[in-house]
């Protein structure tokens, strides 16, 4: 049974703590110390995942469930003269996603700075054409939240090239069960997997074979589960997102089961298996296409390890943006993991 109280405060807390990839070593402690309460040992790989064992009855471990920790963001690229910063994006999203944006700058020595993301041309009372200025990275700048005026100024705070920018989640769940926030993509996946270990913990309930707990923190640029995987498993099943939107099967309140993305199909089996789970659980469920879209499963694939793998998540609507969805779809695919989990 999954415990919905704790799978939206965690998630909150997941992404209320800043994880852009290349900097997740603040959200690190936490996971390990989530997987330690419940009951199991965390290991720490060289590039940042952590993972953990569900005993089952056979000691060999079969299945894998992965979710990515780290997020998009951003990277000092260059100090303006008059102090305001020049950035690079982490990750793929488009610059209008984060117009007007606060954010936050890590700097070397721990100090954060507070700063706002805008165009260049941010008013129509000051520019004609604020409205069709073109919204690209190399429009748009960060302002800080200090009185300077120059590069120097901003030296003088700690900036420098190559600090991490991250952005405000701005969490918020509705009274009809709407989950708004950035960062679904993937913390929502990875609340899920947290939620899964507790729901093991309090019903006493053993799988058949040992299963793989599996957080990556480089899924957002390619190679998140391209390590790290146990030698002994078979399967890969990646909690991420599904994908609606015009010409999607998928939606809000449902879980997407994947059968292809730019990476090719997903394996045929694997994923007729999780079809049949949803409908003998009564899981709502969607199968569908996402061509524009790839998971951990390819990062795995091209590593080399043989694996039957496939993809379930939520439905994410306004996918590397401010993101929406419903806890419905949350449920299902917290639901149809457990179900997969636990099959003989």
């Amino acid at each position: 049974m999954i415990d919905q109280k704790y799978l939206l405060e965690i998630l909150e807390t997941l992404c209320r703590t800043p994880s852009p990839t290349g900097f997740t070593q603040h959200i690190l402690p936490l996971l390990e110390k989530e997987f330690n309460q419940l009951g199991l040992q965390p290991v720490r790989s060289h590039n940042g995942s952590i993972s953990a064992i569900i005993n089952g009855k056979s000691g060999n471990v079969r299945k894998v469930l992965a979710a990515h920790i780290d997020t998009l963001g951003a990277m000092v690229k260059d100090i303006k003269d008059n102090g305001r910063l020049v950035f690079s994006p982490v990750g793929s999203y488009m610059a209008n996603s984060i117009e007007c944006e606060n954010c936050q700058v890590h700097t070397a020595s721990g100090k954060v700075v507070g700063g706002t993301v805008f165009s260049l041309k941010p008013s129509v009372h000051v520019h004609s054409d604020a409205r069709s200025y073109e919204r690209r990275f190399e429009n748009m700048e960060i302002l800080l939240d200090e009185k300077i005026r120059s590069k120097d100024e901003t030296k003088a705070l700690g900036v420098e090239i190559g600090d991490f920018i991250t952005f405000d989640s701005r969490f918020t769940v509705t009274e009809k069960g709407f989950v708004k926030t950035r960062h679904l993509d993937d913390k929502a996946g990875v609340a899920i997997l947290l939620s899964l270990c507790r729901a093991i913990k309090e019903s006493g309930g053993i799988p058949a074979d040992s299963v793989q707990i599996m957080i990556t923190a480089y899924e957002e640029v390619g190679h998140g589960a391209c390590s790290g995987i146990d030698p002994t498993a078979q399967e890969l099943l990646c909690i991420d997102m599904g994908a609606p939107g015009e010409g999607q099967n998928s939606d809000e309140y449902t879980v997407s089961i994947c059968a292809k993305d730019s990476g090719g199909p997903y394996n045929y089996e694997l994923r007729s298996r999780l079809v049949q789970l949803a409908k003998a659980q009564q899981i709502d469920y969607r199968v569908d296409l996402y061509p524009n879209y790839s998971s951990d499963a390819l990062a795995a694939l091209k590593a080399g390890y043989n694996l039957r793998t496939a993809l379930i998540g939520p439905g994410v609507y306004a996918s590397h943006s401010y993101e929406r969805t419903h806890i419905d779809s949350i449920e299902y695919t917290a639901r149809l993991a457990l179900a997969y989990m636990m099959e003989s």
